[in-house]
């Protein structure tokens, strides 16, 4: 069964940066699509950044592209969301999750896929604020 826990998350001021973390265990990463989640009150949950652990590819939310950077460390079963440049609009609270490639890329795992979870963790809170 896989597991995925997040954190770095935190208050930070606009146009800061902080890095959150995805550690993996009971799996390992390669043979799945792993992407950052976010959701805010009231607000639908979107896809952030997704990465195809195979061939690598990844994709972004508009919203996000060239401010943000996912990227995995295999030797620690991690993933990372690098978020540079942060607005208050990307306050939320950002999940990781994981679906294996047979049923997930990293464009349908962001943009579709993750739509069919029902089941969330805790995620972490970024808060971007003044």
């Amino acid at each position: 069964q896989l597991h995925l826990v997040e954190s770095g998350g935190g208050l930070v001021q606009p146009g800061g940066s902080l890095r959150l973390s995805c550690a993996a265990s009971g799996f390992t990463l390669d043979g799945y699509a792993i992407g950052w989640f976010r959701q805010d009150p009231g607000k639908e949950r979107e896809g952030v950044a997704c990465i195809n652990s195979r061939d690598g590819n990844t994709y972004y939310a508009d919203s996000v592209k060239g401010r943000f950077t996912i990227s995995s460390d295999n030797a620690k079963n991690t993933v990372y969301l690098q978020m540079n440049s942060l607005k208050p609009e990307d306050t939320a609270v950002y999940y990781c999750a994981a679906d294996l490639l047979i049923y997930s890329g990293s464009y349908y795992f962001c943009q579709i896929g993750y739509r069919y979870l029902e089941v969330w963790g805790q995620g972490t809170l970024v808060t971007v604020s003044s």
